[in-house]
């Protein structure tokens, strides 16, 4: 299997599939650092990301709004001093898709 975070999102419909628990445990290895939460009843993938000023992770917070609207998937971004709170899952079938997994992992290669 390739790196997840040389793989492309693909379109999402709202009769996709959501991961299941056998997937959900496999890509969940490939970011360890990612945890699932569980808000409004819906799935999603959180991670904290660590800055020394507002400006650095303001600066993450662009990089990651360009690949997001690349990649025509978008997560919930909360940028506050020192650090940035990322948050990905799929809105059209309320739960996670590999696609969240796939921008976690391009999320991390945007923070190296």
């Amino acid at each position: 299997m390739s790196s997840l975070n040389q793989e492309k999102c693909e379109a999402c419909r709202a009769d996709a599939p959501k991961v299941n628990d056998e997937e959900l445990k496999e890509l969940m290895a490939m970011i360890p650092d990612w945890v699932p939460v569980v808000k409004n009843n819906i799935m999603q993938l959180e991670r904290e990301y660590s800055f020394k000023s507002y400006l650095d992770g303001l600066a993450f917070t662009q990089k990651l709004g360009e690949a997001a609207e690349n990649e025509g998937h978008h997560p919930d971004i909360l940028t506050e001093w020192g650090k940035v709170t990322v948050t990905w899952w799929s809105h059209k079938i309320k739960g996670l898709h590999r696609n969240d997994f796939i921008m976690a992992s391009k999320t991390d290669q945007l923070y190296l």
